[in-house]
Formats: structure tokens, sequence, C-alpha cells
């Protein structure tokens, strides 16, 4: 009898070669390019590095996946410094295959090494298979509220 076995996937820092990749994971997701916004996190992360945390995925075939975070500190009046997870993009053909669960694990080490306390993220409400997921790795709804105002031609504040 033959048994599949999982891909042996490793998670090593994110690096500027990794670009072009992570721009078509995040395209085939998302469905649009997003070159420009992929290159101002790389951007940030290179020019100050102790505020970012961006981690491949890779397996025998190449790039598997990548999650970027960034650190905060004192946002909407939290005193413990956090990390707020990005953008999180696995390959379709290795999805439901444990490579999300080992890159915010190894997230969730680097935080823990560095005295972070919190992993924060948001997603859209409608978006059940990713909050389904975040679910299963252990995050929660917070407390708060997210609210948004469009600002415009017209606005006034009344």
């Amino acid at each position: 009898m033959h048994t599949a076995t999982k891909p042996q996937t490793t998670v090593r820092a994110l690096n500027p070669q990794d670009l072009e990749a992570v721009v078509a994971i995040d395209a085939a997701i998302v469905g649009r390019v997003r070159k420009a916004y992929f290159m101002r996190r790389l951007s940030s992360a290179l020019n100050q590095p102790d505020l970012h945390v961006q981690l491949a995925a890779v397996d025998a075939q190449g790039l598997a996946g990548y999650i970027l975070a960034r650190r905060t500190q004192g946002e909407f009046g939290r005193v413990q410094p956090g990390l707020r997870l990005e953008v999180l993009g696995v390959q379709a053909d290795r999805q439901g295959r444990g490579v999300g669960r080992s890159l915010v694990r190894a997230l969730a080490t680097y935080a823990s090494s560095h005295g972070i306390t919190e992993l924060r993220t948001v997603a859209a409400w409608n978006n059940h298979r990713m909050l389904g997921w975040l679910d299963a790795m252990g995050f929660e709804l917070a407390p708060d509220l997210v609210v948004e105002c469009s600002i415009g031609e017209g606005y006034q504040a009344e």
C-alpha cells in the first residue's frame, strides 16, 4: 500500500529574490497583481528590519507560501507590543497541507522570542474560508470594532 507523504517544508526569512513568486501567489488568490504593494512592504522591511517579520515557506518545488507581519505598539491605546499579520499566501496546490500553519507557528515563535504576546489581523467578514482558518489557528474576535469613513469630494463633518 502506498501512502502519500507531505512534502518537506521549511520556513526561512523572505528575501528580495522571492518577490516575483510572492506577487504570483497573491495574484492567484486575490485576482489582481499587487506588485507595487509588495515592493513597498519589502522596502519597508529592508529600511526598518526591527519593525517587520517576513517569512517564506519553501519546499522542493520552491516558494510554497509567505507571511508578512509588522510590529505594533501603542496603536489604539495598546501598551504591549504586538504583531499585525498583514498578508499571508499559500500556493493553491499546497493549501491544506500545513504550509499556512507552519508560517503562523514560525511567526508565533518569533513573537515569543521578542517579547511580543499578541498577533492581530483583519479579514473580511464574508471571507468564510479565511475566518475558519484563522479560527483553527487560534485567533478570536477582538473586542474592538473597526469603523471607517470614506473621505472624498464634498465630505463634511457636521
